[in-house]
C-alpha cells in the first residue's frame, strides 16, 4: 500500500506527523504508539490492515518521532486532545482506535472524551494498569522503570542490543524502534522524547490512572495482555487479574491473551495483532 507522511497541525503550535496509508469504506484505523517509541513501530501491522481496504493513520505523539517537541504538555491529558485536534484536522470519526502501552492510556481518555470519533478500541499490554496499586509509591514505580544510559553506545551497538533481546523481531521492527533515538553528527545518541519530558509523561500515568474513564467508554474494547515466556506463575495470575477487573468495568470489552510475548506485541507478532484489529473492525460492520 501506498505509503503517505502527512504534517498536521493537531492543537496551537503542534504539528504531528503521520504515517498514512489510504483505504475505501471500511472503517478506518488510528494507531498510537507508547512512550518513548515511534508511528513506525506500526508499520508491519498497518501494511496488512491497509492491504484489507482499511485507511490506517499512525501518528507520532507529540514529543515523539517527527512531530514537534514544545516545553509542555507531555501527558496524557493533552496527547488525547491532540488525538482529538488530529482527528478533526483529517475528517476522521469512528474510526477503530489501536493504542500501545501508555498509547492505550491516550486511547482510552480519546475514547471516553470523544466517543463520537472512537468506533472500537483495542488496547495492546496498556490502558489499564494503575502504578499506584501495583506499587504503592511514586518512588518504588520510578525506580522500578529501566533507564537505559545511550551514551556509551552506538547505532550499531543498539541494534545488535535489540536483535539479542528481540531475537523474532524483524529488520523493520529493529529500525522502527531505533527511530525512537537522535542520532547526533557525531554519532551519539539521545532519547526522544528527553529524559525530563518521558518523566512528565510517567508522573501523568502515575497521577491519571484509566480507569477512571471506563464508564463513559461506549466502544466495544479489546484487551490484549502480553503474557513473558518463563513467567512465574502467581505473576501470570496478577496481570489477568487486573485484566479481567478492567474488562469488568467497561460497558463491552473481550480479552485476547498473548502467551509467550514481550510487552511489545505489535513488533513481535505483527500478523498477529493485524488479525486481532481486522477481526475487531469486522464486529463493527456486522453489527
Amino acid at each position: 500500500m501506498t505509503l503517505g507522511c502527512l504534517a498536521v497541525r493537531a492543537a496551537g503550535e503542534v504539528t504531528l506527523r503521520v504515517r498514512h496509508r489510504p483505504g475505501g469504506r471500511l472503517p478506518p484505523f488510528l494507531l498510537v504508539h507508547g512512550m518513548a517509541a515511534n508511528a513506525r513501530v506500526w508499520d508491519e501491522v498497518a501494511e496488512v490492515l491497509a492491504g484489507k481496504g482499511h485507511a490506517v493513520y499512525a501518528v507520532d505523539l507529540r514529543g515523539h518521532g517527527e512531530s514537534d517537541s514544545p516545553d509542555h504538555g507531555h501527558d496524557t491529558a493533552t496527547a488525547a486532545a491532540d488525538l482529538a485536534g488530529l482527528c478533526s484536522r483529517l475528517g476522521l470519526s469512528r474510526a477503530v482506535v489501536a493504542g500501545h502501552s501508555w498509547g492505550g492510556h491516550v486511547a482510552v481518555r480519546l475514547a471516553a472524551e470523544q466517543p463520537d470519533l472512537v468506533a472500537a478500541l483495542a488496547l495492546l499490554d496498556g490502558g489499564w494498569l494503575d502504578p499506584s496499586a501495583a506499587f504503592g509509591s511514586w518512588d518504588r514505580y520510578s525506580a522500578s522503570l529501566p533507564r537505559p544510559n545511550l551514551a556509551r553506545l552506538s547505532p550499531d551497538g543498539v541494534r545488535d542490543s535489540l536483535r539479542a533481546i528481540h531475537p523474532t523481531w524483524s529488520p523493520t521492527a529493529v529500525e522502527a524502534s531505533m527511530a525512537s533515538m537522535t542520532v547526533h553528527p557525531d554519532g551519539s545518541l539521545s532519547p526522544r522524547p528527553t529524559a525530563d519530558r518521558q518523566a512528565e509523561i510517567l508522573r501523568s500515568i502515575w497521577d491519571d490512572p484509566p480507569a477512571r474513564y471506563f464508564p463513559a467508554i461506549t466502544a466495544p474494547v479489546l484487551l490484549m495482555p502480553a503474557l513473558p515466556k518463563g513467567i512465574d506463575r502467581r505473576w501470570a495470575q496478577r496481570i489477568r487479574s487486573v485484566v479481567e477487573s478492567a474488562a469488568a468495568a467497561l460497558p463491552s470489552a473481550s480479552i485476547r491473551e498473548y502467551l509467550d510475548s514481550d510487552h511489545d506485541l505489535h513488533a513481535q507478532h505483527p500478523a498477529r495483532v493485524a488479525a486481532d484489529l481486522l477481526s475487531l473492525a469486522g464486529s463493527l460492520t456486522a453489527r
